[in-house]
């Protein structure tokens, strides 16, 4: 070994590697497969070579691949078996790039011959995979069948794991060998490794081929995970067979009953039994009680599965968790640094929704404070932290602070976070919690640590008013040495809003200053801006003036930015009415909403004869804004490991994204090319049928200048009929449309579900707002498709299926929420249309929270301050703000109401708008 080493080393130092793993170098040695009589050494040799560049990374183009790999094939004649494995391992690899590699088809199933030697089996098996063409899947599928059940564990996993990686190609063929995958399931432990090998030949040693009998028992049982994944993959769209399959191989209450040996294949199937759970509820019960069986399995492995699916079980009870609990702190003792460390993240995440269940693991985690695993430690104490009493904080932060220099940036923000989430616990234990918090904000650390920290700063200012100018304090400290611009900015604006409020406004100036002649660019902008908002919210004249004096030495800064804000703020200064809309502004553009507005007014042609009107654009409040672009984790989910399936969850759109989707989708459509750009769109899809039912429809409404289009998305979830021309026929009362046309399906498969069905109208008047309620049936031709052919019918018969009602109301189809300062805005409307109207909502209404929830339903409005949610049960006042689509301007609403027991609740609603139709359009929405 040590010569290998020393040879290794001195290779590496004269260059030799790089030349000697030259993928150049290697083609140019390719003539090696061509000599006669072959070397099996040089060959397997260079065969390693080739195989170690394709996983490191080096790519071969197509001729290159072809070349090397029609050149390995020419080693199938050689009887050398260490080299017929390698020649297997190397065309396995370039058949995804060669050309015409289906030629070698015949050599290989020479191999997969029950005859043939053992060894060359398996090797054959994956290759063949990885060759053939999934329509000659039928083909093979006699010798894979055979594979799948013998009785040598290598050919049997072997083919396991090759029909898993068909499957997706060859669906059909593959759910034929479900009897042969359970069988291998079922097959009891007698497998063996074995065969005709290549006596005395080493995979580079020379060697006679001269046969003999090898036999190794194999104990692992490894043919049963394989198969169990190979089932699952067969049945997983239909529940009721993965839940029978489940109860089958679990082995009943006590899982002593269960045929499967192999723990992996257990751990597979408790992750089985988990999405059973999550998909259907009604078997969580059974469900439960397997995995408290399994609670008791003989491998560590199968025991911590079960804990921690019962852990993340939805709707847990304490008295579920007692068991499942009791093994992982059996783990938290074990000398087993894996199993620790599994037991510590399991309890640390479950000590969220049930921290008194987990409190009875304190003890042990304590020790473990110390571990010389950190990472077991940091889970130990992030724990403890979620679970601890008051008196236990300063010890915890105490013993916190000994290791935090010990560990990575990773468990320091996992640290870092579960103080934040500790100090809104304990509030009276800000101090020491400080204290912690500033001293780590001094130490080294990247930018996610750093801003963790900061964050957690911000939520004591924000949550924790004794705190405030402490912390504050620590920041203009931090930021006097701070290498990160978005921190810097983040901390100067935060200034810009509390620093004025404090005791000594003044002694946070030359902190900002600073920043204006030390920094770059962004961060001396936002500096300006803080200096700004002290000069306008402070009531000291010399501060005033100051301030007055350091914004007048930014007008000669290189940076245009730094300049033109120091120059406009110069200007508010001097001119009273700019303050407000210019630095106390508390709501911004909808940037998702100005975004998708821009789009269609640049892609219209004759938008561009007139301005575009930021009008139209919705606002929202900055903390709708902030909370658009925080970061992902909430004080919710602090410390927690991220759930495979939460992060593969993308984020649901927003109203925004949505509506320009559907502007998208629509602009696709050239009967609808001169509508204009479309006004508004449904924000989410009115469903119409039950999610049961073999129809499935919802509709989007959009809402042009001049026309109304209804969109209705329909699926087939019959898989063995196909509806042709799909039509809607939807009928009203006079309503102020008139229907132009419908743009049919042409074709509805349950494979081509959803196809969307258009209905036009054009808007009589487009100055008003049609109301009213549509009845509408889905009419189409029924036809059956051919088993045989999966060709529908000649023949069909008409048919037609009754849906729900669609409404189109005033809320959510012409007012959309918008944000604004209400106080300031009613009073700037006092001149403008308005309404009063006295309604009785009568006793149906059982509370003020409720009228409030269906008032805001019915009209589609941004509820502000906080009003949506009433503070007394007798007299609560809601204020609504809305923006109405095609030009309607702002509009506001008042709604004061009282309850009375008997009664019920009274609503005054008073309406204030830019225009009298739209007063009217809200009085009959909530009237109506």
């Amino acid at each position: 070994m040590s010569f290998a080493m020393a040879f290794s080393k001195k290779e590496d130092e004269s260059g030799l590697s790089s030349y000697y793993n030259n993928k150049t170098t290697i083609i140019q040695e390719a003539r090696v497969f061509n000599e006669s009589p072959i070397s099996p050494r040089k060959c397997r040799a260079l065969l390693t070579r080739i195989v170690y560049l394709l996983y490191v990374g080096e790519t071969f183009n197509t001729q290159e691949a072809t070349t090397l790999f029609f050149g390995t094939t020419k080693l199938f004649q050689h009887k050398d078996s260490a080299l017929r494995q390698a020649v297997y391992l190397a065309i396995k690899e370039l058949a995804t790039t060669a050309e015409d590699v289906i030629m070698v088809t015949s050599s290989i199933m020479k191999d997969m011959q029950p005859n043939s030697e053992v060894i060359y089996r398996p090797n054959s098996i994956r290759a063949l995979c990885r060759i053939i063409d999934p329509s000659m899947a039928q083909g093979v599928e006699r010798f894979f069948k055979a594979a799948i059940v013998d009785r040598n564990p290598s050919i049997s996993s072997a083919s396991l794991v090759s029909a898993y990686h068909l499957f997706p190609h060859a669906k059909d063929v593959v759910k034929r060998w479900v009897n042969e995958a359970q069988e291998a399931v079922n097959a009891k432990s007698a497998g063996y490794f074995g065969g005709q090998v290549s006596s005395g030949s080493s995979f580079f040693g020379g060697g006679s081929s001269q046969s003999a009998a090898q036999t190794v028992p194999s104990s692992s049982n490894i043919t049963q995970y394989h198969a169990l994944g190979l089932l699952y993959l067969i049945r997983q769209q239909d529940r009721m067979a993965v839940t029978k399959m489940i109860q089958q191989l679990g082995g009943g209450k006590s899982g002593s009953g269960t045929t499967l040996k192999n723990a992996m294949a257990l751990c597979m199937l408790i992750r089985y039994a988990a999405k059973v759970m999550e998909e259907d509820p009604n078997v969580q019960r059974q469900m439960a009680e397997l995995l408290e069986g399994w609670l008791r399995h003989k491998s560590d492995m199968v025991n911590f599965e079960a804990a921690r699916v019962l852990c993340e079980m939805k709707n847990v009870t304490n008295a579920q968790l007692i068991k499942s609990i009791a093994v992982l702190q059996l783990f938290l003792s074990s000398p087993k640094p894996v199993l620790k460390f599994a037991a510590t993240r399991t309890l640390a995440s479950l000590a969220l929704s049930h921290p008194t269940s987990v409190a009875v693991c304190n003890i042990d985690l304590e020790t473990l404070i110390t571990d010389s695993n950190r990472s077991v430690a940091t889970y130990a104490i992030t724990t403890l932290l979620k679970t601890g009493n008051e008196a236990s904080v300063d010890r915890l932060i105490k013993q916190i602070s000994g290791f935090m220099s010990e560990i990575s940036d990773e468990f320091k923000v996992i640290i870092v976070d579960a103080i934040r989430s500790l100090c809104l616990k304990f509030p009276a234990k800000h101090a020491s919690m400080l204290t912690f918090l500033s001293g780590v904000l001094r130490d080294e650390g990247g930018y996610d640590f750093k801003r963790a920290v900061v964050e957690a700063m911000f939520d004591m200012i924000k949550f924790i008013g004794e705190c405030k100018e402490q912390a504050l304090s620590h920041l203009c400290e931090f930021i006097e040495d701070c290498e990160f611009t978005k921190l810097s900015v983040r901390i100067l604006h935060l200034l810009g809003i509390e620093g004025p409020k404090a005791s000594h406004p003044a002694k946070y100036i030359r902190f900002i200053y600073n920043r204006v002649v030390l920094e770059n660019a962004p961060v001396r902008a936002a500096a300006v801006s803080s200096l700004a908002k002290f000069g306008v919210n402070t009531v000291d004249p010399t501060l005033n003036k100051s301030i007055g004096v350091l914004l007048n030495r930014c007008l000669d800064d290189v940076d245009d930015e730094v300049r033109d804000r120091a120059a406009m703020y110069l200007k508010v200064f001097k001119k009273q009415a700019l303050v407000e809309p210019y630095i106390k502004e508390d709501s911004v553009l909808s940037l998702a909403a100005l975004e998708a507005k821009l789009v269609s007014y640049v892609k219209d042609p004759s938008a561009s004869t007139q301005a575009f009107d930021v009008s139209t654009i919705p606002k929202i409040s900055r903390a709708q804004a902030a909370l658009e672009s925080a970061r992902p984790s909430t004080l919710d989910t602090i410390g927690v490991p991220a759930k495979a399936a939460a992060v593969a969850a993308p984020p649901p759109p927003s109203a925004a994204e949505t509506q320009s989707a559907y502007a998208e989708q629509i602009a696709a459509v050239p009967a609808f090319a001169s509508y204009g750009a479309v006004l508004n769109s449904s924000a989410k899809p009115a469903q119409l049928t039950e999610s049961e039912t073999e129809y499935q429809v919802t509709c989007v409404k959009h809402i042009f200048k001049e026309h109304v289009v209804f969109q209705f998305n329909v699926s087939n979830t019959l898989p063995d009929t196909v509806l042709e021309q799909v039509t809607m026929a939807m009928q009203t009362e006079d309503v102020g449309l008139t229907q132009d046309f419908v743009l049919p399906i042409p074709s509805l498969s349950a494979v081509s579900s959803p196809g969307i069905v258009y209905v036009s109208f054009t808007r009589d008047e487009p100055e008003d707002y049609a109301i009213g309620s549509f009845q509408c049936t889905l009419q189409f031709v029924s036809k059956e498709l051919d088993p045989s052919t999966g060709e529908p019918e000649a023949e069909g018969y008409e048919d037609e299926y009754q849906i729900e009602e669609v409404e189109l109301s005033a809320g959510g189809d012409y007012i959309i929420p918008s944000y604004a300062a209400f106080g300031a805005e009613w009073d700037r409307l006092k001149g403008a249309p308005s309404v009063t109207e006295t309604f009785g909502l009568g006793s149906s209404v059982e509370s003020l929270k409720a009228a409030c929830e269906s008032i805001i339903e019915v009209l589609n409005m941004e509820p502000l301050g906080g009003t949506e949610v009433p503070t007394s049960s007798s007299v609560h006042t809601l204020q609504l703000s809305g923006l109405v689509t095609g030009g309607g301007g702002k509009v506001l609403v008042r709604c004061r109401m009282t309850y009375s027991q008997g009664v019920g609740v009274t609503l005054e609603l008073g309406v204030r708008a830019e225009k009298q139709d739209v007063c009217q359009l809200v009085v009959n929405a909530v009237g109506g």
